[in-house]
């Protein structure tokens, strides 16, 4: 029988790494929509995948990591797209093209990838210490699309405060389509895709004839 390569043996670690995560956040998801967020212990978390806290730490910082993260990735998706976008291509057109790119990674994914995130925005809709985590989240993420922004503009994140500026007013009109989102109940991520899309879209087209007036 021939042993198995040192790359195989990585990818077999790998898969195991990813599959735990995933057992990781389900449970806790699981535990968060039954018991609610606050009433949920790590304990409760790894005795339902019958790991150790230790396992737990490994993948996660916090227990509000396990939520938040979900999110993490999509965002690290948007930030690739945008740094791929043309260059000279406008500011706020580029993020609204590496939006879109994001959306369908949501939209387009597998069913246990979209029951998670459906999940995942019903526990931090109803949870004030997550909606708190993810404005954290947000404010991070600008900070790294302005800095985009900024290196394909030529200028200063420093001094020139335009790329804030376009990411604040980018991601305002997302978010308050993701909110008007969750209070119209709606967790379909390619429904909430395509309404965040309009939104933006909508918000581009507003102030373009409000500050033409």
């Amino acid at each position: 029988m021939t042993a198995p390569s040192g790359h195989e043996g990585t990818g077999l670690r790998e898969q195991k790494k990813r599959l735990t995560r995933l057992a990781l956040i389900d449970a806790a998801l699981e535990l968060f929509l039954a018991q609610g967020y606050e009433a949920t212990t790590i304990d409760e978390i790894v005795a339902a995948v019958e790991v150790s806290q230790r396992t737990f730490f490994r993948y996660f910082a916090a227990k509000e990591d396990v939520v938040t993260g979900l999110f993490a990735e999509y965002d690290a998706v948007m930030a690739r797209a945008l740094a791929a976008r043309p260059p000279g291509e406008p500011p706020f057109t580029a993020l609204f093209e590496a939006l879109r790119v994001m959306l369908r990674a949501l939209a387009d994914g597998a069913p246990e990838n979209i029951d998670r995130f459906r999940r995942a925005r019903m526990v931090i809709e109803s949870t004030p210490a997550l909606i708190a985590a993810q404005m954290a989240r947000h404010g991070a993420v600008a900070k790294t699309l302005a800095a985009e922004i900024a290196r394909r503009q030529g200028v200063d994140p420093e001094t020139d405060l335009r790329p804030q500026i376009v990411v604040a007013f980018h991601t305002g009109a997302t978010r308050v389509a993701f909110e008007d989102c969750a209070r119209h109940d709606i967790w379909d991520p390619a429904i909430v895709a395509a309404r965040v899309e309009k939104c933006v879209a909508l918000a581009r087209e507003t102030m373009r004839d409000w500050m033409s007036d």
